[in-house]
């Protein structure tokens, strides 16, 4: 049984066990993840009138997580090594594992522009920015993160526990919707904040950036 599929070159049927071997942008997206920023890649369901490309009837995310079955594309794969991989699974979402390369500080997409705004005025060292279209926001930090959060945020006097302060760390065992994939049948995951050499590869300590975003999300929950 196939689904369709909508994006910016119209609508188009995915099934199961389809192949296509020629490069498209999704190899070369891929390969520039794995291969520039060393981001490990795994290919993702995607989402259609409320059905989920996994197939599982009941699935509780559907078209917000990867695929199962499908192996992960490491860091360092070359675009000839992303297209093969990327061939058995035409028109999936482009997945990243959190807590490998980074871990990511998730707060509301407006008090995520605000802040980012700020810390860029600041001249903070930044790493990449996504906008999911749920309205939420992803500052990619430097791994560990997550799991460090409250007690940064209790060293910078902030209660973690706080209910205006709608910050979360993303750590191992999550996975982010790289753009421009489609996130759930919503629409596409795009950059805030795009890659960048000299921030990709190594994404700035949280702290750096962890007292404004708190005090950004704080002011707009408030």
């Amino acid at each position: 049984m196939g689904f369709t599929i909508g994006g910016s070159r119209g609508m188009r049927e995915i099934r199961p066990g389809s192949r296509r071997r020629g490069r498209t942008l999704e190899c070369t997206a891929v390969a520039e993840f794995t291969g520039l920023w060393g981001w490990d890649v795994v290919p993702g369901a995607r989402a259609a009138a409320g059905s989920c490309s996994c197939g599982r009837a009941d699935c509780p995310a559907p078209g917000a997580h990867p695929l199962h079955f499908a192996p992960v594309i490491p860091a360092g794969a070359t675009l000839d090594q992303a297209t093969e991989a990327w061939a058995d699974f035409p028109g999936a979402a482009m997945m990243l594992p959190v807590g490998r390369a980074f871990d990511v500080i998730e707060v509301a997409e407006p008090a995520g522009r605000r802040a980012l705004i700020r810390l860029e005025r600041m001249g903070l060292p930044l790493g990449p920015v996504t906008a999911t279209p749920d309205g939420r926001a992803h500052f990619f930090v430097a791994p560990g993160t997550a799991a460090e959060l409250p007690e940064l945020l209790y060293r910078m006097g902030w209660d973690w526990d706080d209910a205006t302060l709608d910050l979360h760390g993303l750590g191992p065992g999550t996975y982010i919707t790289a753009p421009p994939s489609d996130r759930a049948g919503l629409g596409p995951a795009h950059w805030l904040r795009s890659p960048a050499l000299d921030s990709a590869t190594k994404p700035p300590a949280a702290r750096l950036l962890l007292g404004t975003l708190a005090y950004v999300t704080h002011r707009s929950r408030a």
